[in-house]
């Protein structure tokens, strides 16, 4: 499938790029300002970041899209089971 297909079928559900990409950051920027955001391991803070993509996903696109929930589950779920695996990464 050609790529403007591809990026014209994901807007449905993504919304615009941009509008993505300005979400996202201004989510990311906020956290890493928290003191607690030094305490996260790597698998804790990649994780939070790509919630907030999702997130944005929901807040520019379609947010009946449950694929964007599922995913935000995924990532939570990931974390969850390093945590009971002995935790850091570091």
């Amino acid at each position: 499938m050609p790529l403007d297909d591809v990026l014209a079928e994901r807007s449905k559900t993504h919304g615009a790029w941009p509008d993505n990409a300005k979400f996202a950051q201004q989510m990311k920027e906020e956290w890493r300002k928290c003191e607690g955001w030094l305490r996260l391991s790597c698998s804790q803070r990649e994780g939070l970041e790509r919630i907030a993509e999702k997130i944005a996903r929901i807040l520019a696109g379609d947010c009946n899209h449950r694929d964007h929930w599922m995913d935000i589950g995924g990532y939570a779920e990931l974390v969850v089971r390093e945590l009971e695996n002995g935790g850091k990464d570091e």
